[in-house]
């Protein structure tokens, strides 16, 4: 009988936790060997720490046979940018089997992100294994970002998740009928408890009160913000802050921030009356919120807001929402349902009565956040949900006014032909079949004039 190896894959620590919690949960049924394959998606991975050097992995290091790297396996290539040609693939096993020594192994993979790489490629190059799936964070909620091959679509077996929105159930991998499975918050709040001890490093925070936690996220990064308008943001955190009463603030920065916008802060702090200290290490939020117990913790759309909320009962509020809300594109990015999320649930910063009595929603507000998840859901991938359609034009017929407006852009609305594209008076154009013929015929005429 084949020895039996499962290859768990994390790109993250957080991401790192939640194996290593789903494994102490008994989740994973028993195998000869357990492997990490640590992978560094970051633009620059020479400069930029990979997970097994995070302070804390070692905590988790115990929970595998061995720790691999990704990076030095398919070098001079990265991580995000590539996946073996299909010609390639069997000359490719033969010689990560070779090199892993995984001789004829009965091979199980876990991974994250599946629909892009490197989980992609990881779950083309052992054709056939089977795979599970587990998310890293709000995306879960979200649609599939990407078609996925069938090829490798059929051998997922479930979606493990943690239960972030109590009652939320994710959408991401349905067009599968993937199963979501739950890992249990006592067994992550164990794990993360072994990656806050004493010996993990985290600068000493002057004063005795419990400070405002401000978490940065870096979004121009991501062509969603410029740089300015993100700098002003992290300056909006800690205006709100002040203006709530916080003298003692805490900036947890992204790793590959600028270190001129810590500056910035620690200046407009002062002429605030209040004292920030920025965080110069890479360390977990989940671990400050452990070792600081912050009075508040405050982001833009940071998981770790519905962490803090829902595992550490941790006040929490949101800021910059409706600004990214309106910027984000194009409608089908990823990043969507996670801001949708932290925008519907959370308080704003600048409503002080509303961060003050803000509590985890109660049953119908999360059945009323599903419905508005299903509805953004297929707007953003009608072609992978097409049998949400019903639900979105229930929403939308029901539900959209100024406040739910923000979700929803006229144009994608109108493209779908939901309810909403257009003033009620005209609502029957996008169901007229003449209209929308001579509309794509105007519109496939406006491409060939462009081309020429």
């Amino acid at each position: 009988m084949p020895r039996t190896t499962q290859i768990f894959c994390a790109s993250t620590l957080y991401g790192a936790a939640t194996l290593a919690a789903a494994l102490d949960a008994g989740l994973f049924e028993p195998a000869d060997r357990r492997l990490l394959l640590v992978t560094n998606n970051a633009a620059n991975p020479e400069t930029t720490p990979s997970v097994d050097a995070m302070p804390g992995f070692d905590r988790l290091r115990e929970r595998f046979d061995e720790v691999l790297s990704w990076n030095a396996t398919i070098s001079p290539f990265h991580p995000s940018g590539w996946s073996p040609r299909a010609d390639d693939i069997p000359l490719w096993e033969r010689y990560v089997r070779l090199l892993w020594n995984l001789g004829d192994d009965e091979v199980r993979l876990a991974v994250e992100s599946v629909q892009v790489d490197p989980a992609l490629a990881l779950c083309r190059l052992f054709t056939g294994a089977p795979v599970d799936v587990y998310a890293d964070g709000l995306m879960s909620y979200g649609p599939t970002r990407d078609k996925i091959d069938p090829l490798v679509g059929t051998r997922i077996g479930r979606l493990l998740h943690l239960d972030l929105v109590p009652g939320l159930t994710p959408l991401l991998l349905t067009e599968f009928a993937v199963p979501a499975e739950l890992v249990p918050a006592e067994a992550f709040l164990k794990v993360l408890g072994e990656l806050a001890e004493p010996e993990t490093e985290v600068p000493p925070v002057p004063g005795d009160e419990p400070p405002a936690l401000l978490l940065g996220q870096y979004l121009c990064a991501l062509g969603i913000l410029s740089e300015a308008e993100e700098e002003d943001l992290h300056l909006r955190m800690v205006r709100g802050a002040v203006e709530l009463g916080h003298r003692r603030l805490v900036f947890k920065p992204h790793p590959v921030a600028p270190a001129r916008w810590s500056r910035r802060l620690e200046d407009e702090a002062e002429k605030l009356g209040a004292r920030l200290t920025v965080l110069d290490r890479p360390v977990l939020a989940e671990v400050l919120f452990q070792r600081l117990r912050p009075a508040l913790v405050v982001g833009c759309f940071s998981t770790a807001l519905l962490t803090a909320a829902g595992l550490y009962g941790l006040p929490v509020a949101r800021v910059g929402t409706d600004t990214l809300l309106a910027r984000l594109t194009p409608y089908q990015n990823s990043n969507r349902v996670p801001l949708t999320i932290v925008d519907a649930l959370l308080p704003d910063l600048a409503d002080a009565r509303a961060v003050g009595g803000w509590t985890m929603p109660a049953r119908e507000r999360v059945d009323e956040l599903a419905a508005l998840v299903r509805a953004v859901g297929f707007a953003m991938q009608p072609r992978i949900y097409p049998g949400l359609r019903g639900a979105a034009e229930s929403y939308l017929s029901r539900r959209l006014n100024p406040h739910t407006w923000r979700y929803f852009k006229r144009k994608r609305l109108t493209a779908l032909a939901l309810p909403g594209a257009v003033p009620a008076q005209l609502s029957f154009i996008p169901r007229n079949a003449t209209v929308r013929r001579l509309a794509r015929r105007a519109r496939a005429l406006k491409q060939a004039a462009a081309r020429r």
